[in-house]
């Protein structure tokens, strides 16, 4: 095997940097507190986050071998210099893995505009409910899906109220968020909604300036209801909380965005779907460079200027929490019904692995804003040529290039795995069979 030399790119393209996850203080805190979270869970944290579940032990193994050479890859070659590089497979981890996470994030938005969203002005609403209720919302999930329930129920009776058509129906997709900007379990709703509401057949009538303020008070009444129905709170606690001055309901609308604002539509629809953290304002400190031994998590928030700091174990303890809100099923995730009086949901694509793979230089090039297919010795075109899974080809190919490295991890079962190309640090190669 020769290493491959070519023509240096010019300094001013913008060429893909495929990232390095070991590198990343997320990665680093993960692998180094992950069996001992597994140990203390039962003791420290199944009181306030609930039972470990076995899922989560693989979620995190798969993580930790995401953008891992040794878990397979694809060659990536440029048809004019010739110039090579190895292509990692990834997790597919949602939600707790940032990387996977992001790409899926930017197809949703990709989608949800081309395929779902009808040219119509469309704008973002946000409910949210007091600290008081929080509780009720972390240990049933159930009561989630209820909460998108009574904030669908508000805001489609007020939608219909601006439009003069018996038969209008307006239109929405709900997403349930359960963090806060630190972590704190903050159940609220993002809401994407028509400008107005349809009618006859195709018809489209756009709706009055809305009053979000309008909202809250038939927000909270819905909401109490169904707390009470559902037993969790008395008429003695819907009393006191209806004498509160302050409510601790509220309900946010954004601007309208119109139909030809394409990207302001796939923002949006990525926003309502992010991550629970963002990892470049995460910093993790090891034990051994903290004064009392304890490894330390600082996270800062999106102001810039506020920061809180965790014990590692805790922060993740809330991390993995968190996987466990957004990864349960009955929340939603179903596909939207026709009928006029259900619940619009988040609707899962239906893209295919090999269609994905196809999009996948697409999908990169608009998360990092650089293109993984120009070369970045001569800034030609690159393309994928092959793929390698095989257990043995693989360790073969790493120790002939001097990358294979021992595990500090037991690795789960390759036929186990199912993965999608992600990029790892620039590599050479020839041909190898």
């Amino acid at each position: 095997m020769r290493m491959l030399n070519a023509c240096r790119a010019p300094a001013d393209n913008a060429v893909y940097k495929p990232r390095n996850p070991r590198h990343s203080h997320y990665y680093r805190c993960i692998e180094a507190h992950f069996e001992e979270l597994e140990g203390a869970w039962e003791e420290r944290y199944q009181r306030t986050c609930g039972f470990w579940r076995p899922l989560v032990m693989d979620v995190i193994y798969k993580y930790l071998d995401c953008g891992d050479l040794h878990f397979g890859f694809a060659r990536v070659r440029c048809d004019t210099c010739g110039h090579e590089y190895l292509l990692a497979f990834s997790c597919k981890r949602r939600h707790f893995c940032p990387s996977c996470h992001q790409k899926r994030v930017v197809e949703f938005g990709e989608w949800l505009y081309g395929e779902v969203l009808k040219q119509v002005p469309h704008r973002q609403w946000v409910f949210s409910i007091p600290k008081r209720l929080r509780i009720y919302f972390m240990f049933d999930r159930r009561l989630l899906a209820k909460l998108s329930q009574c904030a669908w129920t508000v805001l489609s009776g007020y939608l219909k109220q601006g439009a003069a058509f018996d038969d209008a129906v307006p239109g929405a997709v709900i997403a349930v968020q359960t963090f806060g900007d630190f972590q704190n379990f903050n159940p609220h709703l993002h809401i994407i909604a028509t400008d107005g509401c349809f009618y006859g057949n195709g018809g489209f009538a756009a709706g009055p300036r809305p009053n979000p303020s309008d909202l809250e008070t038939a927000f909270r009444l819905e909401v109490l209801k169904m707390l009470k129905n559902e037993g969790k709170i008395t008429g003695l606690i819907i009393e006191n909380m209806l004498s509160w001055h302050h409510s601790g309901f509220n309900a946010y609308c954004g601007e309208a965005i119109w139909p030809s604002d394409q990207e302001g539509i796939e923002r949006l629809a990525q926003y309502i779907i992010r991550v629970p953290i963002a990892q470049e304002r995460m910093a993790y400190i090891p034990a051994a460079q903290t004064r009392d031994g304890v490894a330390k998590v600082v996270y800062t928030a999106k102001d810039g200027k506020t920061s809180r700091t965790f014990a590692a174990l805790d922060w993740l303890a809330q991390l993995v929490r968190y996987y466990g809100y957004y990864s349960n099923k009955s929340r939603g995730l179903r596909k939207k019904s026709a009928a006029g009086d259900q619940m619009p949901a988040l609707v899962e694509s239906g893209i295919s692995r090999t269609e994905f793979r196809k999009n996948w230089a697409r999908l990169i090039q608009k998360v990092y804003h650089a293109d993984p297919l120009l070369c970045p010795k001569c800034n030609g075109s690159m393309r994928i040529v092959s793929f390698i899974e095989s257990p043995e080809t693989i360790k073969k190919i790493l120790l002939h290039l001097n990358l294979w490295e021992t595990r500090n991890h037991d690795p789960p079962d390759f036929n186990a795995v199912k993965h999608i190309p992600e990029a790892i640090p620039e590599l050479s190669c020839d041909d190898y069979s």
